[in-house]
């Protein structure tokens, strides 16, 4: 598989280098078809009505592997949360996903993603084995959203 987490460790630093799965529509079918059962880091974005994803979720999953998450995570009839119940009801939900071989590896990339995008309120911790963490991205789709 392409879409893995590769690292580089220099002293205290690291740096990820993430490569991504193309973007795809989230339904039971396609998610069976296409994503791997492994461990690994993923994104949910659903469509608003002016044609832009707005992030829904990003985490990452061990046991169970992405394939299981992201089916339980897109499907409405196994969510309790009203307000994201509504949105995979209503929207339509995209996802992505890389795999990862390191547990503390997925902690520190989903750290920095949520960091990144949800910097007053990451609501995960790192792993706390580097002082810095670098993130170098490649997609084969060209991902803007909104927050």
């Amino acid at each position: 598989m392409d879409y893995t987490i590769r690292s580089q460790v220099k002293g205290r630093d690291v740096h990820f280098f993430i490569k991504w799965a193309p973007l795809s529509l989230a339904d039971r079918w396609s998610i069976n078809a296409k994503v791997p059962s492994v461990a690994g880091v993923y994104e949910i974005y659903w469509m608003d009505d002016h044609k832009h994803l707005r992030m829904l979720s990003v985490g990452n999953t061990f046991y169970g592997g992405l394939r299981t998450e992201l089916r339980r995570l897109t499907d409405p009839e196994l969510i309790e949360d009203k307000d994201t119940k509504k949105i995979l009801e209503d929207e339509e939900i995209w996802f992505r996903y890389t795999a990862a071989n390191s547990i503390g590896d997925m902690k520190d990339v989903v750290w920095f993603f949520r960091k990144t995008y949800f910097p007053e309120n990451p609501g995960v911790s790192h792993s706390g084995r580097y002082e810095r963490i670098f993130m170098n991205e490649s997609a084969p789709d060209k991902l803007i959203w909104v927050p």
